[in-house]
């Protein structure tokens, strides 16, 4: 796996990944930023919940669950110094679907927690301490 960043001034940055795709990232106002783009951390967020909303889909469709929807709020506790590292990191999910298995849906969130999603294995191997939590909705 590749990527590209180029610096584009200030403290904005654009990533081009190995298949393609454009992100553009900005710093904090405070460092010269003016908002252009997401923040490098925020990134390592949102590239987390796109890893563990994956495995959950995923799972719950191998499954036989018919999900309509699945989406995954993530909130994130960073140390105070330098390096200002993620330490604990809360996953939300929220699964709507037909008849939707409530064991299911944990079990999926359990799996990918545990055993498929690189992205929180890897931070949790760094020390960050994870929770999550979840709850199913109905298909009107």
């Amino acid at each position: 796996m590749k990527a590209t960043v180029q610096w584009n001034g200030d403290v904005r940055f654009s990533a081009t990944s190995e298949t393609g795709h454009d992100v553009e990232m900005d710093g904090p106002i405070e460092y010269g930023g003016q908002n252009v783009g997401a923040r490098p951390m925020e990134l390592v967020l949102i590239g987390l919940g796109g890893c563990s909303a994956f495995d959950v889909v995923t799972i719950l469709r191998k499954g036989r669950q018919e999900i309509t929807d699945c989406s995954v709020e993530i909130s994130a506790l960073r140390a105070v110094d330098d390096p200002k590292v993620f330490t604990d990191i809360h996953l939300q999910f929220m699964v709507t679907g037909h008849e939707l298995s409530p064991s299911k849906v944990k079990r999926a969130i359990d799996l990918s927690a545990r055993h498929y999603c690189s992205a929180s294995i890897m931070m949790q191997r760094g020390g960050v301490r994870f929770t999550h939590d979840y709850e199913t909705r109905e298909t009107p």
